[in-house]
């Protein structure tokens, strides 16, 4: 197969790429815009692949996506390009609005058109995966339930809100068009790679630093975490695998309080790194307990049964293992985050103004 992977130098999207090139003879080509979440040096042990090209495209742009689509002819598309960092959406969601909603329907104008030139076994064969989130469904706030597929719609942040669109305009053109379109929505994802704004990765870099771990509220905000080279074999599963129009909530069955995340980091680091910073005694006497931000929502919950069930996935990782893992990486891979932070990016959380730098 020849899959076309939007947004794949982002933290997920180049996860994928680096599984379909390591691990089947799939070619992948990868458009990015390369925004400040982009980067391409994660995608450095796949890059000399000729099973590997890059585009530098944005999926706003009709004709660039029309020339790739001529000029590379894919089998199916993974659709990750996306802006998705909560706390920047509450601050500038316009660039949400461009990206998750104008770029998905441009995108899928571009497959359509694409699509209907296609021969009809090619027409039969060819899949839109649209890889999405479970903040689409808003809180689990107060109950002991779970996100299924059939949960319903209610987004908190203007980043659930534009990714909720989304998802409704891949599905609409699956019921209008024909479109052989699939739908994933998953937990937060963690792992190698991931760009230091979010919560896991910015904990361990502040922490190592001897910089303050602040944390939202209590700190008792529970969310579902999914390694994410688990993820993306599971995505892989669901485009050669998955039944057109359907919907697979991939999670980690891993729930956890952000501060049992942030604490259990601190305990990692103990043990690994137990050389501290100057000044520093313990690593938790660096968390620090700020003003929650808006429409903060208090817990998200996947349950997976349904592509365990009905593809055979699982996740390989236990948050325990995973998260080990994930800090290894960050301690062996110091170029990589160092580049980035040399770069406009600085450590602080973006899209807060008052509370930048929290969790």
């Amino acid at each position: 197969m020849k899959i076309l992977v939007t947004g794949g130098a982002g933290f997920i999207g180049s996860a994928v790429v680096r599984h379909i090139i390591k691990n089947t003879h799939d070619s992948v080509i990868n458009i990015d815009k390369l925004t400040y979440a982009g980067n391409l040096e994660s995608l450095f042990s796949v890059e000399h692949s000729d099973r590997y090209h890059f585009e530098r495209v944005d999926i706003c742009d009709r004709l660039e996506l029309d020339r790739v689509f001529s000029e590379y002819e894919p089998d199916a598309i993974m659709h990750l390009a996306a802006e998705s960092h909560v706390d920047r959406s509450i601050d500038g969601p316009a660039a949400f609005i461009a990206t998750n909603i104008v770029g998905t329907y441009t995108l899928l104008e571009a497959t359509r058109y694409y699509w209907n030139k296609l021969t009809d076994d090619k027409k039969k064969a060819f899949r839109f995966h649209h890889i999405s989130t479970d903040e689409v469904y808003g809180d689990l706030e107060g109950t002991d339930d779970l996100f299924t597929e059939t949960t319903s719609y209610e987004p908190s942040s203007p980043y659930s809100a534009s990714k909720a669109s989304s998802d409704h305009l891949v599905r609409a053109w699956q019921r209008t068009y024909g479109l052989p379109t699939l739908v994933t929505n998953c937990s937060n994802n963690y792992g190698p790679y991931h760009f230091p704004e979010k919560l896991i990765p910015l904990t361990i870099l502040n922490a190592l630093e001897g910089k303050p771990l602040p944390v939202y509220g209590n700190g008792l905000q529970i969310r579902d975490w999914l390694y994410v080279e688990d993820h993306a074999g599971a995505l892989y599963k669901v485009v050669t695998e998955g039944k057109i129009g359907e919907t697979y909530n991939i999670g980690g069955h891993n729930e956890k309080a952000n501060i049992e995340v942030v604490n259990t980091i601190c305990i990692l680091l103990e043990e690994l790194v137990p050389n501290k910073p100057e000044g520093v005694n313990e690593y938790q006497e660096l968390i620090t307990y700020v003003t929650d931000r808006p429409g903060h929502d208090v817990r998200y919950a996947i349950d997976a049964s349904k592509i365990e069930r009905e593809l055979c996935w699982k996740p390989e990782e236990t948050f325990e293992s995973g998260l080990r893992k994930t800090v290894e990486w960050y301690l062996n891979n110091k170029t990589w985050w160092n580049r980035v932070l040399d770069g406009s990016y600085t450590g602080e959380r973006l899209g807060t103004v008052k509370e930048g730098g929290a969790l």
